[in-house]
């Protein structure tokens, strides 16, 4: 499966994300303050908001922190104008990237990108290089748990699911932009738990990646989404389980 997918199970395997807590809430505020700026502040009419809203509870930031995110993506609070930008580029092995960015300052961060891909075998590419290759979707992903595969797949289908696949313990289902929220009711109207419910842009077709490649590849989606202004990595790279379960165990 996509690049997306597998890298964010290795990171809950190895608690990538628990260790960067405190840069993930940054981003997530930043995108509530967005989604606010663009589209109002209420999460009823605005469902990029919402969505963006209920990212940012999924992952423990605050209530009183999303609120005061919203108000200042409404102007109700001052705050800082933030630009989405995004860049395309090349990791190692031709895996491509598509990078989403919000700064307040577009030099700097055009700068540091392509510096941070420079010195870690990547590339920039020009304004549509890869963009072709992906296509933007909303994905859930869930543990198996006791879930047989068509219990869920009527759920899911009922919320507007287009898809449904096993990935190592998880279920991934996929669906149209537009659909998430509903999934996501549905799914919670029905009491099962899920890890994440995002939109992501989803990579058309997939370069498979031996260990070495793979930790070049992870390496530089690592270094990456460290960075303050980028706010999620898209790329196109495959890797068997047994691949994954080597890099999740180092």
């Amino acid at each position: 499966m996509s690049g997306h997918s597998k890298w964010a199970t290795i990171k809950h395997k190895k608690g990538a994300a628990d260790a960067k807590r405190g840069k993930l809430f940054a981003k997530l505020i930043k995108q509530v303050e967005v989604a606010a700026r663009q589209g109002g502040g209420d999460p009823d009419s605005n469902p990029t908001l919402r969505t963006m809203f209920q990212k940012a509870r999924d992952n423990s930031v605050p209530l009183d922190t999303i609120e005061r995110a919203v108000k200042r993506g409404t102007g109700e609070l001052e705050g800082v104008s933030y630009e989405p930008i995004t860049y395309e580029g090349y990791a190692p092995a031709g895996v491509a990237l598509y990078i989403d960015v919000l700064t307040d300052n577009r030099n700097r961060s055009g700068s540091e990108i392509r510096s941070l891909l420079s010195k870690n075998g990547g590339s920039l590419a020009e304004p549509g290089a890869v963009a072709w290759q992906f296509e933007r979707k909303g994905i859930v992903l869930l543990p198996k748990g006791e879930l047989t595969e068509d219990d869920l797949m009527l759920v899911a289908m009922e919320g507007g699911a287009e898809d449904l696949v096993a990935i190592g313990d998880n279920w991934q289902i996929t669906c149209e932009p537009t659909d998430l929220n509903g999934l996501r009711d549905t799914l919670e109207s029905e009491n099962i738990e899920f890890t994440s419910a995002d939109l992501v842009m989803v990579p058309q077709q997939t370069v498979e990646l031996d260990t070495s490649d793979a930790k070049k590849v992870l390496n530089l989606i690592e270094i990456l989404e460290d960075n303050d202004d980028i706010q999620d990595v898209y790329s196109n790279f495959d890797i068997s389980d047994e691949v994954m379960e080597e890099l999740a165990a180092d």
